[in-house]
């Protein structure tokens, strides 16, 4: 009888706030008291209901979460997907692009790059962007630096070689390393190793590190597709799916 008192007090409190706009601070100490006396043993007696408004909650904020970065990828959209700095392959036409942050070093790209070939040339309609994003250490931005000067200096077919090779090169890795690795490949080798360093080269690993910040990227590999970032290894055919998705 006194628990029915108690919530009857305290069901007359909530109408009473909520003609006043629940002010809150207009409470009296007694009327605070009960009021969380009775929110206190509600939830006691209800405890999947701190689940539920958890559960409510995240699915709010992965909401918001998902807006800001679809957001992020319109605004950047032409640093994404129309970046002449980059190298792009696959269906230069395709119908979508695919674009991928690695690490030369990362164990997860390194197992990523077969499903991502066998996706690109499967589907036959995919344009692919690879941004280089060396964050594991000097000898991931050794590579990095290596594969963009090639880019620059030798063009997107030898890039292609040279970042075949580099997915999958175990061996330390310093200058020689790289010179020899490029002799192997008839390239011009002390032209791309002098070429390293030029401003144009850290610039294009600055422009991706700022993409990769606003668009909360940290880790390797991530992809971007259309409107929405894709972070981790993925197969081929999951990838495929959310492709399909967007083609839909």
């Amino acid at each position: 009888m006194i628990r029915i008192l108690l919530l009857c007090k305290s069901l007359i409190l909530l109408f009473a706030l909520s003609a006043s706009a629940l002010d809150l601070s207009q409470l009296t100490d007694d009327e605070r008291a009960l009021l969380r006396a009775e929110v206190r043993s509600y939830l006691l007696d209800n405890p999947e209901v701190l689940f539920e408004a958890a559960r409510i909650y995240q699915e709010r904020q992965s909401e918001i979460e998902a807006q800001a970065e679809q957001r992020a990828i319109s605004e950047l959209s032409e640093a994404l997907f129309s970046d002449s700095a980059s190298w792009a392959g696959g269906n230069l036409e395709g119908d979508v692009t695919l674009v991928e942050f690695l690490d030369y070093r990362c164990g997860y790209c390194r197992r990523a790059a077969p499903e991502v070939e066998q996706l690109v040339e499967t589907d036959g309609n995919i344009r692919l962007v690879v941004k280089e994003f060396p964050i594991l250490g000097d000898e991931s931005v050794l590579m990095s630096r290596f594969a963009i000067a090639t880019l620059q200096i030798a063009g997107a077919a030898a890039y292609k070689q040279v970042h075949d090779r580099l997915i999958e090169l175990q061996n330390p890795i310093s200058n020689d390393t790289l010179r020899d690795l490029a002799n192997d490949l008839n390239l011009k080798s002390d032209e791309i190793i002098a070429h390293m360093e030029h401003d144009s080269v850290s610039e294009v690993l600055l422009q991706n590190r700022a993409l990769a910040q606003r668009l909360n990227i940290s880790g390797t590999p991530a992809f971007v597709l259309s409107d929405r970032v894709i972070r981790g290894f993925l197969p081929a055919a999951d990838m495929l799916e959310v492709i399909e998705e967007l083609r839909s």
